[in-house]
């Protein structure tokens, strides 16, 4: 399979190349106010109900019921409140309620506006409604342009574990409005940004030595930022497109995510205490920490990798979590969930270096035990 980049004047479009069920991603300024145009060229004809937060529909909703609008696309709206916890039962059967309720067809399309949350549980109603629906994704955050809007994952959490109710069902289309980032506030930013410094850390090592040279830029936004976006989005589509469903090469995405997730859980998913980025920041820490611990990288690639991402205001410590009171069991029954687990077998995204991520497989939990032991010893 190929992957397709082109550039053009107003914005860059990545493919993701799935065969019949391929798809672009455009990434650019301005692209929320021509997304009924976009979205009615590519789905001729459709009905639409859009599903967004109570946050971002206060920021964006009616320039996105404008747009739509205007390009002839009867479209009704759903409002959730804000927060990881919407990812939950009862809110996707309030969303697939409304869904229903309106008398959408299968060939219709449900859009999610807004962050993670938002389009994991918008692409599980698209999924599941009519035994699969459309579905089209356009992020407010850093983070859902960069990771959690491509490749089709969908889902909500449980009180066991995060993400592990859930479908792949791919988007149609995904909208990157640039413009759209300037309404997030520093935390939310540099949440997103961890996921950016993931792809550099996983493959993409010359990636990760161009964010070093260029961050204060891509915070700033213009060219850079765009262009980190792009970057970003072309790693992740070519990962899916080899891998969709995670088999093989797409687990190397989840570098952190095992031990960021246990600790969001941990957290009870409260974002006063962690938001997913910085678990996911903290989690690539410690991943490479315990590398550095079981002889597989060196302590300079480790500190080199903590260091730009302290230097973009993201945690890489446990104890930098508000109100920390984790204990070893309660971190390793997390892990214990994580959907990466095998028979029972513990499965790491690990490192050998910048850029040289590896799945382990079969990791020894006493040595994760241990290495969580001291890690938690030593920011008491």
């Amino acid at each position: 399979m190929t992957l397709v980049a082109e550039t053009s004047p107003s914005h860059q479009s990545v493919r993701v190349d799935l065969g019949e069920r391929s798809y672009d991603i455009l990434i650019g300024a301005g692209l929320l106010a021509g997304a009924g145009t976009e979205i009615a060229r590519r789905l001729p004809g459709i009905r639409a109900m859009v599903v967004t937060d109570a946050t971002v529909a206060g920021l964006h909703l009616d320039a996105l019921m404008l747009s739509l609008g205007s390009a002839g696309i009867d479209v009704s709206q759903l409002v959730l409140p804000a927060g990881e916890t919407t990812k939950s039962f009862r809110h996707l059967e309030e969303a697939v309620e409304a869904v229903i309720a309106a008398r959408l067809e299968r060939g219709d399309a449900v859009i999610a506006l807004g962050g993670g949350v938002i389009g994991d549980l918008t692409g599980f109603v698209a999924g599941i409604v009519r035994r699969g629906m459309r579905f089209v994704q356009i992020p407010t955050t850093l983070l859902a342009q960069v990771d959690s809007s491509v490749g089709g994952k969908t889902g909500i959490n449980s009180p066991q574990g995060k993400n592990l109710i859930g479908v792949f069902h791919q988007p149609s289309l995904v909208l990157a409005d640039t413009d759209v980032l300037d309404t997030l506030s520093p935390r939310e930013f540099a949440a997103g940004y961890a996921e950016v410094v993931k792809y550099g850390l996983i493959d993409r090592p010359d990636f990760f030595a161009w964010l070093e040279q260029h961050r204060e830029k891509i915070f700033a936004g213009g060219a850079e930022r765009a262009q980190a976006i792009a970057e970003s989005c072309r790693a992740k589509a070519a990962v899916v497109a080899a891998d969709e469903r995670e088999d093989g090469a797409r687990a190397l995405l989840n570098l952190g995510h095992t031990f960021g997730h246990a600790l969001e859980a941990a957290c009870r998913y409260d974002p006063a205490r962690l938001v997913h980025g910085e678990g996911v920041s903290i989690g690539m820490a410690l991943a490479h920490r315990f590398s550095v611990r079981l002889g597989l990288c060196t302590g300079q690639d480790a500190v080199r990798a903590e260091r730009h991402l302290e230097a973009a205001g993201l945690p890489t410590r446990i104890d930098q979590i508000s109100g920390t009171d984790f204990s070893v069991e309660d971190l390793m029954r997390g892990i214990s969930q994580d959907k990466k687990v095998s028979r029972g077998r513990l499965v790491f995204i690990l490192t050998r270096g910048i850029g040289r991520a590896f799945v382990a497989r079969d990791v020894d939990p006493a040595a994760v035990e241990a290495f969580l032991a001291d890690e938690l010893r030593r920011e008491a």
